[in-house]
């Protein structure tokens, strides 16, 4: 696989991906900047350009959009205290406090240094352990696949230590909604009648844009109309130089380079993303840096930790997606699901020019990132100051569009809407989004793996479970979703 990606690289010369890359970038730094509008939401709205694009192509534009939101979250962090995206909330803690004091040109550049760094590491990481992955579960038999997806499946009790329970419903709520519908494997209904919306396969793109979209539109109102209009505070400190001297940036080397590689591991871990990259990442800084003090009081090592942990998540969340077919956020599940529709076989089988797409896209997108970003920033005062009662409604249409392009299907619009409304109700009620995206996109494929090894082993549930390698992933998937049941017993025996 490894000779099959570097002879796919050719493809990325042609002057159609070069533009798409780079168009994708500003798209991508525009969506992330805007507060309200996340890393998925960004990739969400830009699914109907992607629509009539080759497969390739495809890929590498929504990449770069993946990449370059997450990046363009951390400018509204600095100038306005309001992180772009959920994953750029940290760097709001120093880097705010430095545009308040006259150097937000500075805090930008050290924003966009630290995340080009965090981002060319994850996709160099990425390149490295994708093929070595891939090579080895196309060893694996179906029912060591169905394993690995379990596993993959229980790390979704790592996304709320808060609420075990409730991440538990909402990953099995997944798992059901992908089912309904005709069976794939018999053709047969499912927990379905003739003539229902649920009377055939049900597609798993529409659900996904109205949960991340739609959804994300209508909790931000919620928000907006108990918080006063949303407009954003004004920003004190002036633009003035953008980029750092070498001489700041080498004594910052040792964390920016520690937060990009805890960020690949991080994002590696399915559910995880780059969110809980960047606190992590935060927190440790906390912990090692030798004045911990000046955390929080305007220093360049919170924003650097910060945007190069929650970069270098993002090459690290397509590791397990372009390997095993498991999304390692929720931005990599919608392109996941973008894949599926193309009938694309996610995971071992993957062909090697999506991998070699998505990492010069990604390797293009942090380069381009950080000139177009110093470019315009001075633009972006303006263009953020737009109220979100204007930019909400704009993005809901935008998602009826989405939906509506995947197979110009009423049908699709339904589902996005519906989605949409028990995305809203599930935030509201302490659900997690991102347990319920995982269960959807490894319904699939944890069943039909079931299946075929059900039937290779002559119809033996005990000859599945013998086997020496699946019985250790499940043991593990077992204890590592049992661990948070048993620590929360033994604290309440305390």
């Amino acid at each position: 696989m490894v000779t099959a990606f570097l002879f796919e690289t050719e493809f990325f010369f042609s002057p159609a991906a070069f533009f798409l890359v780079i168009g994708g970038t500003i798209l991508g730094i525009i969506f992330g900047a805007m507060p309200g509008v996340n890393a998925s939401m960004a990739v969400v709205l830009a699914l109907p350009l992607a629509y009539n694009m080759d497969s390739t192509l495809a890929m590498a534009f929504l990449s770069a959009i993946y990449c370059a939101s997450i990046t363009g979250g951390g400018i509204t962090a600095i100038l306005f205290r309001v992180p772009g995206t959920p994953a750029s909330a940290p760097t709001t803690l120093d880097g705010y406090p430095m545009a308040r004091n006259g150097q937000a040109g500075r805090a930008l550049g050290f924003s966009l240094v630290s995340s080009a760094l965090g981002g060319i590491i994850g996709a160099v990481f990425m390149a490295i352990l994708c093929p070595i992955i891939s090579t080895v579960a196309l060893l694996f038999s179906p029912s060591e696949k169905f394993a690995v997806f379990f596993l993959g499946f229980s790390i979704l009790v790592c996304l709320d230590h808060g609420n075990i329970i409730k991440t538990w419903i909402a990953g099995i709520a997944g798992l059901l909604i992908a089912s309904l519908g005709t069976d794939p494997v018999t053709g047969n209904l499912r927990f379905a009648r003739e003539g229902l919306i649920f009377s055939s396969e049900v597609e798993i793109l529409p659900i996904m844009i109205g949960l991340f979209a739609v959804g994300g539109v209508l909790t931000q109102t919620g928000k907006e109309r108990k918080g006063g209009s949303g407009s954003l505070p004004e920003s004190n400190g002036g633009i003035g130089n953008i980029f750092p001297g070498f001489t700041e940036l080498w004594r910052l080397r040792f964390p920016m380079l520690r937060a990009s590689l805890l960020g690949v591991l991080v994002g590696i871990l399915p559910g995880a993303g780059a969110t809980s990259a960047s606190f992590l990442s935060y927190a440790i800084e906390k912990k090692v840096s030798r004045q911990p003090e000046k955390l929080g009081t305007g220093v360049p090592e919170g924003i650097v930790v910060s945007e190069a942990a929650n970069n270098g998540a993002v090459g690290g969340s397509m590791v397990p997606l372009l390997s095993l077919g498991i999304p390692g956020g929720n931005a990599a599940a919608i392109i996941m699901a973008f894949l599926m529709t193309r009938e694309a076989q996610v995971g071992p089988g993957l062909h090697p020019e999506y991998l070699s797409c998505v990492f010069f896209a990604m390797l293009l997108a942090n380069i381009v990132m950080v000139a177009v970003a110093a470019g315009v920033a001075k633009s972006f005062v303006r263009i953020l100051m737009v109220p979100y009662h204007i930019v909400g409604p704009m993005v809901v249409i935008m998602a009826f569009v989405s939906a509506y392009g995947l197979r110009h299907s009423i049908r699709d619009v339904a589902l996005m809407a519906g989605a949409g409304v028990m995305g809203c109700l599930m935030v509201r009620l302490g659900y997690s989004l991102a347990a319920l995206a995982l269960g959807l996109v490894l319904s699939h494929t944890w069943e039909w793996n079931l299946r075929y090894a059900y039937v290779l082993s002559g119809g033996s549930l005990e000859r599945i479970a013998t086997r020496p390698l699946t019985v250790l992933l499940l043991s593990v998937s077992m204890l590592i979703l049992l661990y948070p049941v048993v620590k929360l017993f033994m604290r309440r025996e305390k």
